[in-house]
């Protein structure tokens, strides 16, 4: 008898297999590809069902199409503000190939975010989950209707987190996630989601003509506004009603008042009766500071003007004729 070591003995028994050394290491890349392959697959599987395909027709007479998905089973489906914009007639193509006329919900054009409404069944949806648990890196799967193409599928990871992207009104959209996973003209208003089939954000916008440069608004922020759009139509959000424009402030003045800040913004007019006519503001004033917070850009301004500070005393700070002044202001609702 030929006592074999472990090493031999295994060696032998491959022999009758006609397997190599290496075979060891392409099967462990097969393996891995095959765990993508599957996260890949179980994310459509749970969230291909709820994507629509949208046609759009403009008053003129135009179409145009984007993507969108079902939050509810009864009906109520997210796209972009972008998608519906000006629609005097919206249909939606859904997953098992029947067709039915949508109606606009709400809209949102700060943060490129809408809801339609269709109705006549249960329909499979799909749920937001919380977007501060992504990490860079992470899996993440874009489906929507490039060019008209239904359920495209495209995979890639979370290139950035916490972006900020001017909505086509200017307003200034934060906590957006910028990802690879490649999107095209008709991804708009299509999910984006994890290896889970859960819904990380809304796709809006690509960088032309750069590649693997995409954007989606955040669920966190989705969620926020698609639920009081639902409920009532409309985002809230508050309003001074100045006309401005960032400003560096003089090295002079900085240095004589001990500001901090860099810039503020610099008021070039105001509505009358508007909040901070009645508040005082004029003119020339340089606002530097709002609600005990920092003030050096105009989108400094919007992120403390939201559905909170809506007819709340805030007090405001300002440079006046080189000296800083401080009023108080009750922010209106913006129209």
């Amino acid at each position: 008898m030929v006592l074999l070591s472990n090493t031999s003995a295994h060696f032998i028994s491959s022999l009758g297999q006609n397997t190599h050394p290496k075979d060891t290491s392409e099967l462990h890349e097969a393996e891995i590809l095959d765990a993508y392959s599957k996260s890949v697959i179980q994310a459509v599987d749970s969230v291909g069902p709820s994507v629509v395909h949208l046609q759009v027709t403009n008053k003129n007479g135009e179409g145009g199409s984007g993507s969108g998905f079902f939050l509810t089973p009864d009906g109520f489906i997210a796209t972009n503000s972008h998608v519906v914009d000006g629609a005097v007639r919206i249909k939606a193509k859904l997953s098992d190939g029947s067709s039915k006329e949508a109606e606009l919900v709400g809209n949102d054009p700060h943060t490129d975010l809408a809801v339609l409404k269709v109705h006549g069944g249960l329909f499979p949806h799909s749920g937001f989950t919380d977007s501060k648990k992504l990490k860079v890196g992470q899996l993440v799967v874009a489906i929507g209707n490039p060019y008209g193409f239904e359920s495209t599928v495209t995979a890639g990871v979370v290139s950035a987190l916490g972006r900020t992207l001017r909505s086509r009104n200017g307003r200034l959209i934060d906590n957006v996630i910028q990802t690879d996973a490649a999107l095209n003209p008709g991804n708009s208003g299509g999910p984006l989601v994890d290896f889970q089939g859960r819904v990380v954000g809304i796709n809006t916008a690509i960088i032309l003509p750069a590649q693997g440069i995409c954007f989606a608004v955040a669920s966190n922020t989705a969620e926020y506004v698609v639920t009081r759009l639902i409920t009532s139509g409309a985002v809230k959000r508050g309003y001074l009603g100045i006309a401005g424009q960032n400003q560096k402030i003089p090295t002079f003045t900085k240095n004589l008042n001990k500001v901090g800040s860099e810039s503020g913004i610099l008021v070039l007019s105001l509505e009358k009766g508007s909040p901070a006519d009645r508040a005082g503001i004029r003119n020339g004033d340089l606002i530097i500071g709002l609600d005990d917070k920092e003030i050096q850009t105009i989108d400094d301004l919007h992120k403390i003007l939201d559905e909170t500070s809506i007819g709340k005393k805030l007090g405001i700070r300002l440079l006046r004729e080189g000296s800083i002044r401080s009023f108080f202001i009750e922010p209106g609702e913006l129209k």
